[in-house]
């Protein structure tokens, strides 16, 4: 864990052991991974400085350096701030993550809207005086519950971005299937794509987009299981859709097969685990299913 704090619009952090020898350029580049454009801004701005001075980017960095980034700007919420009960599981000057009920959209699909999570996040931002950027690392299907990460500056963003592509964010998610799973553990690695005859469904196609889905059954009973997925691939609708490919829908997923009378879609976000990026904490937050 680095040791970090906050400082007005900067972020100040003391330079690791592990650190030690790296330029600040090899720190961006190798170790944070950040887009060049953003490094760029930094740079030609004056916006990195080291022991109270604008760092020189390509002398190394020693042990106990005090480096400073300027990354609390205030910026337009890019949403209609709203309020509403969230459930905030995680927060700091970086990130947030929060529960998200069933019901609800993630972010917005037109400008005005300001019924969903992000919206409430706005809202929550504004109420402590932080004028930041919303922007929401994943996403949830209206109908999934369960924890959902925020950004709360770009830099961050595009950070925990690159660790979502690298399955460095490791999300696990509940679910109640129709049927008993005939085998403990599988993987599903089939490839989804939009179903031509239905405006938001997918399915299974041969021309679709890669789809990997882990499973591990937690219970089975008569008729239901009780199984937890884990995710190598973000796909719309892609737990639903390969949990029905294999005979064993959501239950409460009409979309996808079952004709339960079950009110809600019975899959939940439990679980996200993942080093924090600019402290090197270890986050794991969870939230356990409630149908």
């Amino acid at each position: 864990m680095i040791i970090s704090s906050k400082k007005g619009q900067w972020f100040e952090l003391i330079v690791p052991s592990e650190w030690q020898g790296l330029t600040s350029e090899q720190l961006f580049s190798k170790i944070w991974h950040a887009p060049k454009k953003h490094t760029h801004s930094l740079r030609m701005n004056k916006e990195v400085w080291l022991n109270g001075q604008p760092v020189i980017w390509t002398e190394p960095l020693n042990k106990d350096d005090r480096l400073r980034i300027k990354l609390f700007s205030d910026a337009d919420f890019g949403m209609i701030p709203s309020y509403m009960d969230i459930h905030i599981l995680y927060e700091d000057d970086h990130l947030l993550i929060v529960d998200k009920p069933a019901g609800m959209n993630t972010h917005p699909n037109v400008p005005e809207q300001m019924d969903t999570l992000a919206n409430g996040v706005a809202f929550h931002l504004q109420a402590k005086g932080e004028f930041r950027q919303v922007k929401h690392i994943h996403r949830l299907d209206r109908d999934t519950s369960g924890v959902i990460l925020f950004a709360k500056h770009p830099f961050v963003g595009s950070l925990l971005d690159k660790m979502l592509e690298e399955r460095q964010i490791k999300r696990t998610y509940t679910a109640l299937v129709q049927g008993k799973m005939p085998f403990k553990k599988g993987t599903i690695n089939e490839p989804i794509g939009r179903d031509r005859h239905h405006p938001t469904k997918r399915r299974v196609s041969p021309s679709g987009q890669t789809a990997i889905t882990h499973y591990e059954v937690i219970e089975n009973q008569k008729d239901i299981s009780l199984i937890q997925c884990q995710l190598d691939t973000g796909r719309t609708h892609q737990i639903r859709v390969h949990l029905s490919h294999i005979g064993h829908p959501i239950i409460g997923d009409s979309l996808y097969g079952n004709t339960s009378v079950k009110e809600r879609l019975c899959l939940h976000a439990t679980e996200l685990n993942f080093v924090h990026p600019l402290t090197l904490e270890t986050i794991q937050v969870t939230s356990p299913a409630n149908w």
